[in-house]
C-alpha cells in the first residue's frame, strides 16, 4: 500500500470513529432535505390541480398554445402566404414576441415537433423549430411573404418582401408522413413587476393572411383548431374568419420553451427542492473547519506530522476523505429532497417543471459537488486560521449570506449578479435547471432563479476559491509546523 493510500485509510478511520464528525454529516443530510421541503410545500392550489406541462422533443417543458388553421400535408409540398398584418386586440399594441405565420407540425398534441416561419411583434421575421431553435430573418415590422417547403423530412423556411425574390432563413427536420400545415397566431402575456409582486397582462394577436397558395400533397379543407387550450377563456375570442381567400386568425399563448420567472406560474423547478443545500453547506463547513482545528486544539497535529512529515499529503488525504463524504451526503440528500418534494407538490396540485434527464442529474449530483467544494474550502480556511468558529463565520459571510441576499431579491439585480460572479456563492449555479433563451421573454435575474454564470462556470468560481484556500493552507502548514 502506498504512503498516500495509508494516509487515506488513516483519515477515513479517524473520520468514522469520531462521533461528532459522523453526526455532523447526518445533520448536513437532514438539513439539506428538511429545509428544502419546508420551502416548497404547505399550500394547496385552491382550484384543483395544475395541468401537467407539455414536453418538447428534447424533454424540456414547453408552452404550445396557439390558434391553428391547417390542412393535412402528406409527402412533399409547399405553403406560401402573404402576412398582411399582425396587430393586437382592439387596436392594442403587440407584445414583443407575439407571433403570426405558417408552420408544419407533426400532430396537434402540445409539445409535438414543428417548424415555423413567422413575424413577431418587435423582433422581425424568424424561423423557429422544436421550441428551442430560433434563427433571425429580416428585422422590422410590416407585411411579409412567407414560405415553407417540405422535402422528405426537411422543411425550409423563406421570406420575401414582394413575393418574387426569396431569402432562405433556415431549415429544420420534421417527421415524414402526414403532418398539419397552415397558418397560426399567438401572443404571450406581458408581465409587470413591482418589488416582489407580479401582474400578468393577457394579450392576443390577430394575423391577417392573403395570397394563400399550396402545392404538393395537401388534402382536405382548411379547418381551425385551438392548440393547447384557450389560455384566457372565451372573452379573448380566439378563432378565425375567412372571406375571399383572406384569413384573419386571433390567438393567444406561445410556441416556445417554458422558462422561469413570472411566466412559470403554478409549477416548481427542480432547484426549488434543493434550496436546503445552504443549510447542509453550513453543517459541512463546520465539519471541514474542525477536521484540522480539532487536531491543533488537542495537540494531535504534531503526532500526525511526525508520523508523516509531508504536510501537503496529510492535508490532501483529509481533503479527499472530506470531499467524498460531502459529495455522498449532498447527492443523496438532493436525490431524496427532489423525489419527496416532487410527490408533495403534485399532491398539492402543482405541476413540475420538466427538464431533460441529464439536466436533473447535473443539478442533483451538482449539489454533492457544491457541498464537497465548500467543505474543502472550509478545511483550507480552518487550517489557515486555526480557529473553527472564525473559519465557519467567514464561510457563512462569503457563501451563505450572499446567496440568500441575492436570491431573495434583497439586493438589486445588478449587485446580485456581481456577487454571484465573484464570491464562492457562484457555486450554487450548478443547481440551476431553468433554461435561458434569447427568443423568450423573462426576467433573467437571481430573484427569479437565474444565475449570471452558467452552471459549470459558477461551480468553477467556487473551485477556484477552494483551490486558493487549500494551496495557502499547505504553504502555511509547512512553514508553521515544519
Amino acid at each position: 500500500m502506498t504512503v498516500f493510500a495509508q494516509l487515506l485509510h488513516a483519515e477515513w478511520t479517524k473520520f468514522r470513529t469520531v462521533r461528532g464528525w459522523v453526526v455532523g454529516a447526518l445533520v448536513a443530510f437532514l438539513a439539506t432535505v428538511l429545509v428544502g421541503l419546508l420551502g416548497t410545500g404547505g399550500t394547496k392550489l385552491p382550484h384543483g390541480s395544475a395541468e401537467p406541462l407539455p414536453v418538447g422533443p428534447g424533454g424540456e417543458a414547453v408552452s404550445d398554445t396557439f390558434f391553428f388553421v391547417h390542412r393535412t400535408l402528406t409527402g412533399d409540398g409547399s405553403l406560401t402566404v402573404r402576412l398582411a398584418s399582425l396587430t393586437g386586440a382592439d387596436g392594442a399594441g403587440l407584445t414583443p414576441w407575439a407571433k403570426g405565420g405558417i408552420l408544419v407540425k407533426a400532430g396537434t398534441r402540445p409539445g409535438s415537433s414543428y417548424a415555423a416561419v413567422l413575424l413577431t411583434g418587435a423582433h422581425g421575421t424568424r424561423m423557429q423549430h422544436d421550441f428551442t431553435h430560433d434563427r433571425a430573418g429580416r428585422p422590422g415590422a410590416g407585411s411579409r411573404w412567407l414560405r415553407l417547403v417540405r422535402t422528405g423530412s426537411v422543411v425550409t423556411g423563406s421570406e420575401s418582401a414582394d413575393g418574387v425574390h426569396w431569402t432562405t432563413i433556415g431549415t429544420a427536420r420534421v417527421r415524414s408522413g402526414a403532418v398539419g400545415a397552415g397558418m397560426f397566431a399567438t401572443s404571450p402575456a406581458s408581465f409587470h413587476t413591482s418589488g416582489r409582486s407580479v401582474t400578468e397582462n393577457p394579450a392576443v394577436a390577430t394575423a391577417v393572411f392573403d395570397h394563400v397558395s399550396v402545392r404538393g400533397g395537401f388534402g382536405g379543407a382548411w379547418r381551425g383548431e385551438q392548440i393547447g387550450g384557450a389560455p384566457y377563456g372565451p372573452e379573448m375570442r380566439p378563432g378565425f374568419r375567412t372571406a375571399g381567400g383572406t384569413f384573419a386568425l386571433t390567438g393567444a399563448g406561445d410556441i416556445a420553451p417554458l422558462v422561469g420567472g413570472p411566466a412559470l406560474g403554478n409549477a416548481f423547478p427542480v432547484e426549488a427542492f434543493l434550496v436546503g443545500a445552504f443549510a447542509g453547506l453550513i453543517a459541512l463547513a463546520v465539519l471541514g473547519a474542525t477536521a484540522m482545528t480539532a487536531e491543533y486544539r488537542r495537540g494531535m497535529i504534531r503526532t500526525t506530522l511526525a508520523a508523516t512529515p509531508h504536510p501537503g499529503r496529510v492535508l490532501a488525504a483529509k481533503a479527499v476523505v472530506l470531499g467524498a463524504v460531502a459529495f455522498t451526503v449532498g447527492t443523496a440528500a438532493a436525490l431524496v429532497a427532489v423525489r419527496i418534494g416532487e410527490n408533495r407538490v403534485r399532491a398539492d396540485g402543482y405541476a413540475i417543471f420538466t427538464v431533460p434527464a441529464l439536466t436533473e442529474l447535473r443539478a442533483v449530483a451538482g449539489t454533492g459537488l457544491l457541498l464537497a467544494a465548500a467543505a474543502i474550502l472550509a478545511l483550507g480556511a480552518g487550517t489557515m486560521l486555526r480557529r473553527g468558529a472564525v473559519a465557519v463565520t467567514g464561510l457563512v459571510v462569503l457563501i451563505v449570506i450572499p446567496y440568500i441576499l441575492a436570491m431573495s431579491a434583497v439586493l438589486p439585480a445588478g449587485a446580485a449578479n456581481w456577487v454571484l460572479r465573484v464570491s464562492p456563492a457562484a457555486g450554487f449555479a450548478i443547481q440551476q435547471t431553468l433554461p435561458r433563451y434569447g427568443h423568450v421573454w423573462s426576467e433573467y435575474t437571481p430573484a427569479t432563479g437565474y444565475y449570471p454564470l452558467a452552471p459549470w462556470a459558477g461551480f468553477a468560481v467556487l473551485c477556484g476559491w477552494a483551490a486558493v484556500a487549500f494551496g495557502s493552507a499547505v504553504v502555511l502548514l509547512r512553514r508553521r509546523d515544519a
